[in-house]
C-alpha cells in the first residue's frame, strides 16, 4: 500500500479503539519494551503522546525511564521549518499542549541529537521491512538525519506490520524496531 492509503486505514482503526483498549496496549507495548536490549544507554528521545490522534501512551514507557534513572528527551515542533529542538525533560519542565495537539516543553535544556541513544519513534503504519509511515510532514525522518547514524530507532505500534509500504524514498529512515502489544519486530 501507498504511505497516503495507510495514512487513511491506520487513523481510521485508531479511532475505532476505545480509551481502555488504548491503555491496556499501551502498557503492554511498555512492557514488551523491556525484553529488549536498550537499557544500558543513556539518553533516550520520545515523544508525548497526541491524545486527540489516540497515540500510543507513553506515559508507561516514561515511568520505565524514570524508574532507570535514564535521561529523558522530548521535543519542540518548528511547523515553518519542519524541525524539532530536542529538551531534557526534568521535574521542572513545563509543557504546554500546542494547537496542534502535541504536548511540548516550553523552554529547557537543549540536547543535541548526537547525544540521544534511543529514540521511541511514532508512526501510523510500518512494514516487514522497518518503514514507517507517520502523518506525512518528516519532523522524525529530519531529526533522526541529525542523530549518530548507530542511534537504536524504536518504533510503537497498537497493530501489526503490513507486508511493504510500496512508496519508500531515500529521506525515510528505517527501524531497528518496533514493538506492538503482541510482538517485537526487529529489522
Amino acid at each position: 500500500m501507498l504511505k497516503k492509503e495507510l495514512r487513511e486505514k491506520y487513523k481510521q482503526k485508531r479511532k475505532a479503539l476505545s480509551a481502555e483498549e488504548i491503555d491496556k496496549s499501551s502498557l503492554e507495548i511498555a512492557n514488551k519494551l523491556l525484553e529488549l536490549p536498550i537499557w544500558e544507554y543513556t539518553y533516550y528521545h520520545i515523544f508525548l503522546s497526541i491524545e486527540k490522534h489516540q497515540e500510543v501512551n507513553t506515559e508507561f514507557i516514561l515511568h520505565i525511564l524514570n524508574g532507570k534513572d535514564k535521561n529523558i528527551v522530548v521535543s519542540k515542533s518548528d511547523f515553518k521549518t519542519h524541525q524539532m529542538t530536542n529538551i531534557l525533560l526534568t521535574d521542572n519542565t513545563n509543557l504546554k499542549v500546542n494547537k496542534w495537539g502535541i504536548p511540548e516543553p516550553t523552554e529547557g535544556i537543549e540536547i543535541m541529537p548526537k547525544k540521544i541513544e534511543v529514540v521511541f519513534v511514532p508512526l501510523l503504519a510500518f512494514d516487514l521491512n522497518g518503514h514507517r509511515t507517520g502523518y506525512g510532514k518528516g519532523f522524525y525522518d529530519r531529526f533522526l538525519e541529525t542523530c549518530d547514524p548507530e542511534v537504536i530507532k524504536i518504533g510503537l505500534s497498537f497493530f501489526s506490520a503490513e507486508a511493504q509500504i510500496e512508496d519508500t524514498n531515500k529521506h525515510d529512515k528505517k527501524l531497528d524496531y518496533c514493538v506492538t502489544p503482541n510482538e517485537i519486530y526487529r529489522f
